[in-house]
């Protein structure tokens, strides 16, 4: 694990934006594609408008293909929904052609929207392993990541999939890439801002006693990758 604390969120986007580039073009010069999964939330909005504007020269974008760790079960013209944020502040200002983007089909039911999203990643790395070049992640402040809430079912789910969850706390579905899933990711990175995030950047980093089932982001361990955590000052507050 790599750990990475920033005095102002503005340094902290500089360097996870420079982490983003260098991952992406090792990626093109290795296997002429880079599979990017993205975040929803409002933290990572920043750092896309960014990579679209101030770095859009430093990435082939034709050999981009993007993904998303979880989506909520809203409409996709829904303000919460995590693919028009994106679509927004990255997709559209760098003009993504769709074949290079994979949003989450929720006109369908959360079940149904998990499989054709199974079968769509199947389809795109032709049968072989889902292993992601890098997987953004943000962490809510109770310790959630993806859609990976406390005390939910899915913290079960061992296979690498996308699947569906009922998040009994919010009362609605989400769908999500599980945590077996994350971990065969090549490189991880979480964004993770704010004093509110404290106590819980503290439980999952630094606790001896390892508790998912009450703080999933622990179960972030990527097989053979990297997870490096981006944190400004005030998420990293309570750390020793």
């Amino acid at each position: 694990m790599n750990l990475l604390i920033y005095k102002t969120q503005s340094e902290l986007l500089e360097d996870l934006a420079a982490y983003i580039i260098k991952i992406a073009n090792k990626s093109i010069e290795e296997h002429d594609r880079f599979n990017f999964v993205l975040t929803g939330g409002n933290s990572p909005k920043a750092l896309y408008e960014m990579l679209a504007t101030t770095y859009k020269d430093k990435i082939d974008w034709t050999k981009v293909f993007f993904f998303f760790g979880d989506e909520r079960n809203v409409m996709p013209d829904h303000e919460s929904y995590n693919g028009l944020m994106a679509k927004r502040a990255i997709l559209d200002p760098l003009n993504i052609p769709a074949k290079q983007i994979f949003y989450v089909d929720t006109t369908l039911a959360p079940e149904k929207a998990a499989i054709e999203y199974n079968k769509a990643l199947t389809k795109h790395f032709n049968g072989a392993d889902l292993v992601f070049d890098l997987i953004l992640l943000g962490m809510g402040d109770d310790a959630h990541t993806a859609s990976l809430f406390p005390e939910t079912t899915i913290l079960n789910n061992e296979n690498v999939e996308i699947d569906s969850v009922f998040v009994e706390k919010l009362s609605t579905y989400r769908i999500t890439f599980t945590a077996p899933l994350i971990n065969k990711a090549k490189n991880i990175a979480f964004l993770v801002f704010g004093e509110s995030k404290a106590k819980a950047v503290k439980q999952v980093i630094e606790s001896d006693k390892k508790n998912p089932k009450l703080y999933p982001a622990q179960l972030i361990d990527p097989i053979d990758g990297g997870v490096t955590w981006f944190l400004d000052s005030a998420a990293a507050s309570l750390l020793n």
